[in-house]
């Protein structure tokens, strides 16, 4: 079975890490991913640095734009992860723009990923119609799940469309913003929250955006199977580097 399914299946509610490949520097990524699992992390999102990078907030925008400049790119990712799979057992999720893996060429890109031991991809550009239409078979062909995003502002009728095309989780974005600028959850968040919930959907939702410590996790998993801190760690990456990883998971859970 695919880890990201059998992750959900556990009774807890799940905290996701979202970081930046190649950031604070170039041959960070495995030393994080590892951190991560160590400190109870149940699953990973490891972003895929892009050049125009338009959900994310100026966070993991600044954080994207180093790890490019430090040389981040799809195959040097590849090549720092063709082991992972002997360290690290947690699910493990990239989330990047669809540019790159068209240049890298889709098959490929998606059989990579297969071999390296990649469990799923968010792809925030990739629209369902599209994905339904022309690459859904090959994700299934190297048993990638693909991870798909709600809004406040996606309508019932799209939020089932998602969730009948979905088979793992719904990535429940907190706000109609960009990543990481919110403080905390008004009553705007805490009624679309319940407003799915009523839904039923057959996914667990997890929630990202707005999340950044053991409150806004708290919040944000009340009606929820877990939530996804990015900009938050990043900026914690950043200021107190690879060993304040620790530090910073105890502060959430």
């Amino acid at each position: 079975m695919n880890r990201i399914k059998q992750k959900i299946q556990e009774d807890k509610k799940l905290l996701s890490i979202y970081f930046s490949a190649g950031f604070p520097t170039l041959n960070d990524t495995v030393t994080i991913i590892q951190d991560l699992e160590k400190n109870g992390v149940d699953f990973i999102e490891i972003g895929l640095p892009f050049s125009d990078p338009l959900a994310d907030g100026p966070t993991i925008q600044e954080s994207s734009t180093i790890a490019l400049k430090n040389g981040m790119t799809t195959e040097t990712l590849f090549s720092q992860l063709k082991d992972i799979r002997k360290t690290v057992h947690i699910p493990l999720i990239i989330m990047g723009y669809f540019n790159p893996m068209l240049q890298y060429g889709v098959e490929a890109f998606c059989a990579t990923c297969a071999e390296i031991g990649i469990d799923g991809l968010i792809i925030p550009d990739l629209p369902l119609d599209v994905f339904e239409r022309e690459y859904k078979a090959i994700f299934e062909k190297h048993g990638l799940l693909n991870i798909f995003l709600i809004t406040p502002q996606t309508s019932d009728e799209r939020i089932k469309q998602i969730d009948a095309a979905s088979d793992g989780f719904i990535y429940m974005v907190s706000s109609a913003g960009v990543t990481g600028s919110q403080s905390g959850f008004g009553n705007t968040q805490e009624d679309y929250f319940s407003r799915i919930k009523k839904m039923n959907l057959k996914n667990p939702q997890v929630v990202g955006f707005g999340i950044k410590d053991a409150e806004t996790f708290k919040q944000a998993t009340k009606s929820t199977k877990g939530a996804i801190i990015g900009s938050a760690f990043i900026k914690h990456l950043h200021k107190e580097g690879i060993k304040g990883i620790s530090g910073f998971i105890k502060s959430v859970r």
